[in-house]
Formats: structure tokens, sequence, C-alpha cells
């Protein structure tokens, strides 16, 4: 026989089982803060969608790759959050890891990230608790192949064993909105961005962990007590050394045309600075930023594949230092041209050019800041 029970037990009976069923709600990460400071949450307090959600998410591109400066301090000084203590990367370097994926939404939606960007959850971006600021990184699900590619421009999650916080959309076109799930990251590097790797077949991270790679290049500070994670920096099979005898790839200057802006002044070996579009862009979001911020230098790389596009060259010079003394003049001159340069070597000379610019058009507002900045007029080249 069913026999009532008064009304205060009643509500507690009621409230216990609400509070059950939120803490076995997988619900996306609520542990983090858009500020890399911790920002623990209570259940009402939950994060989590929008009620209205706008249609066509899986449609929205993947980021795009593009040569940004790796700040100096800011959002990738070392910091603690809930007594752990974090070491950014602020280096150039490859990553691979595999752990838990979360997501994060409405509640931090429109708020500033720990890079001083605004958040916005249907953007193709993620949090990272060591990776550069700003990077991109590409991620993928093994359980169903699928993979995107992000912005690194927050930092989080501080759960032990998770990896990653993706953006609603980000987890909704990887299919982990049901809570958090293995997944696999690679950080993109210049390198990868110049060449144009990071667009190859999207199959090369493993599903399976027996043939995952297993020789530890870099791996992000991770907090004490947490799970076991993998971190390498092998995705693609190992490259056999090539015979001293195999002659070096074809010159710097092949397939290159040159098309004429102005000619570069007699006996000038100086070099330029230039940005795209996209690029300024990246730069006035910066300027966003705390005004102490700066971004560290990028070295410009060595012998490095030409990717195909537009060029602005700076110098042709006989001794590498001569090239490295002009790089360093554009890297304190102009910063964000920092991330574009290479030494490229050419039997016995050491062009230093920047790019690829996405156009003809792109180039030639670069090189009208270098003239304008630096009194110095780069030559435009085209690599087909």
């Amino acid at each position: 026989m069913f026999e009532a029970r008064p009304a205060g037990q009643r509500l507690t009976v009621l409230t216990c089982a609400l509070i059950l069923a939120a803490c076995a709600s997988p619900g996306p990460s609520s542990n983090r803060s858009s500020s890399g400071g911790p920002k623990v949450s209570s259940w009402p307090d939950r994060d989590g969608p929008d009620a209205v959600i706008p249609p066509d998410l899986k449609k929205v591109p993947d980021a795009t790759p593009k040569l940004e400066s790796i700040r100096k301090g800011g959002p990738n000084k070392p910091y603690e959050v809930l007594g752990e203590r974090y070491e950014p990367i602020a280096e150039d370097k490859p990553l691979v890891q595999k752990g838990l994926a979360s997501w994060y939404g409405r509640k931090f939606h429109g708020k500033p990230t720990s890079s001083g960007e605004i958040y916005n959850m249907y953007a193709m971006t993620a949090a990272h608790a060591t990776i550069p600021i700003p990077s991109y990184a590409r991620v993928r699900n093994p359980k169903n192949g699928r993979e995107i590619i992000v912005r690194i421009n927050d930092r989080g999650p501080f759960h032990k064993g998770r990896i990653i916080d993706l953006s609603y959309t980000a987890a909704l076109k990887l299919d982990v909105l049901n809570g958090v799930a293995p997944v696999e990251i690679e950080r993109i590097t210049y390198e990868d961005i110049r060449t144009g790797a990071w667009t190859r077949d999207r199959d090369t991270l493993s599903p399976d962990p027996k043939v995952a790679p297993d020789t530890p290049v870099f791996a992000a500070a991770t907090p004490s007590g947490a799970p076991d994670l993998t971190t390498t920096a092998q995705l693609r099979p190992p490259v056999t050394p090539v015979p001293a005898q195999v002659p070096l790839p074809a010159p710097a200057d092949a397939g290159m045309t040159p098309i004429p802006i102005t000619a570069l002044p007699p006996g000038s070996d100086l070099p330029p600075s230039g940005q795209s579009k996209a690029q300024a862009m990246a730069a006035a979001t910066a300027g966003a930023i705390a005004a102490t911020d700066s971004e560290a230098p990028v070295p410009a790389l060595q012998l490095t594949a030409a990717a195909q596009g537009y060029w602005l060259q700076f110098g042709a010079f006989s001794r590498m230092e001569g090239a490295e003394q002009v790089r360093e003049r554009f890297t304190r001159g102009m910063e964000e041209l920092a991330p574009m340069l290479t030494i490229f070597k050419d039997k016995n000379l050491h062009r230093l050019q920047a790019g690829p610019f996405a156009s003809r058009e792109d180039a030639r507002a670069a090189a009208d800041r270098v003239r304008s900045s630096m009194a110095l007029t780069p030559i435009l080249v085209e690599r087909r």
C-alpha cells in the first residue's frame, strides 16, 4: 500500500535524484576558465548548447592554417590552475597527443579567451593547456575516423586526462557532443603551412594504438597524477636517409618567375616585410590583447621546400650569416613577417624570401609596406 510521505521528505528525495542525474550526465567541460584560471561550476551553472542551434553547423569549414607568430608572454607564460602548474610550449615544435576531448559552449560564448579573442562556440577553435597560442591543430576521432582542423586560441581543459576542449561546432563535426571521447591531435607546424603539407590526406593519424609512433620527441606539460598520454612528433613513416651522392632538390629559383615591381637598388642585399590580409586581421586581433605582450621572433628555416604561390625576395647572399643578419633586421622592424621568412640554398647563394602569399595583390601590398617602413624594394616572384 502506498504510504504518503511528508512534503519535506519528498523534496529531499527529489533533490537527491536531480543531483545524481547531474553527476551521471557526461555534459561539456565546466571545470575550466576562459582566462586560463580555474572556474569550477555547480550543477545549475553547467555549460551546454544554446536553446536554439544555428542550422547546417556541420557545413562550417575547418580553420585554415595561416602563418601567425607565437606570442611572447601572455597566454604562453607558465600558469597555475587548481594547484597544478602548466608551462606552455613557446616554440614552433611538432606535437602529437592522444587523450580525451571535451567541449565548452554557451557559458563561455561571447567572452574573452586566454588569447584575448572572443570565444565563438560556432567557430572552429579549441583550447589546449600547453600548445602555443596561436596555433593550428588537426584533431581526429579514432572511433569514426572523422578529422577536423581547429585554431588553438584558449587554455584548458583542466580535468585530468583531458587534452583538448573543443568548440561546440568542432565537437559536433567530430561527433563527440555526448561527452568526453578519445581523440588524437597533431599540431600543424610552420613548415607544414609553408609547404602545404597540412592539406595531405587525412588518414595519417592511426586509430590503432599498436601502430602509433613510439619515439617521444616533445611532450606537453601534464599535471602530476594525470593518466598517461601518448605524445610523439612522428606521424609520417620514417624517412630513409638520403645518400650523400644524391643531388639536392632543384634550386630555389626553379619554376620561379620574377615579376617586376621595381628593381632592387644596386648593391642592396637588404630585406623587407609583409603580411597578407588574413595575417593583418590576425595582427589586429592580437593588438586587442595585452599591450605589454610581444611576439617571439620566428627563425627562418633553411633548405625548406618552396610552396607554390607568390613570394617576396629580400636578397641573395654568398654567406648564410648575411641572410641571417637581414632576417634579424626584419624580425625587429616588422615582426608580422617573421613566420613567413625562409632561407633557400641556391647553389652558392642563400636567398631570403617571405611567402607564400595567397595572391599577387597580397604580395604587392606587403611590398608596399616594406618600402614604406624599411625604405627597401623587394623582388616579387611567382613559383609554379
